[in-house]
């Protein structure tokens, strides 16, 4: 079946950098849109950003531009985002999914405190 495993959260003073991992199983990950999904304490969930099957596209929230970056090593079946300069507001738990699916894993939960 398929399964997301997030990692790489942590407790993170802001300017400072995180990057997480996201290992895949049970699909064709090397041919699957996969997506980042964030989701704060009392907040909906939020779509941050994409990465097409080969890497070769991906599109970001406007909050997040220019401070993080998604990428993917399909021969890990893994996808990355490496987020820089990160600010009180990115603070929230952060999911993997397939880009058209539904299912996530727990999550891994990154704190920006000053």
């Amino acid at each position: 079946q398929v399964s997301l495993v997030e990692s790489g959260g942590g407790l993170v003073q802001p300017g400072g950098t995180l990057r997480l991992s996201c290992t895949a199983s049970g699909f064709a990950f090397s041919r699957t849109d996969m997506k980042w999904v964030r989701q704060a304490p009392g907040k909906g969930p939020e779509r941050i950003s994409s990465i097409t099957s080969d890497g070769s596209v991906t599109t970001y929230l406007d909050s997040v531009k220019g401070r993080f970056t998604t990428s993917r090593d399909n021969a890990k079946s893994t996808m990355y985002l490496q987020m820089n300069n990160l600010k009180p507001e990115d603070t929230a738990t952060y999911y993997c999914l397939r880009t058209f699916g539904t299912q996530r894993g727990q999550g891994t939960q990154v704190i920006v405190f000053p």
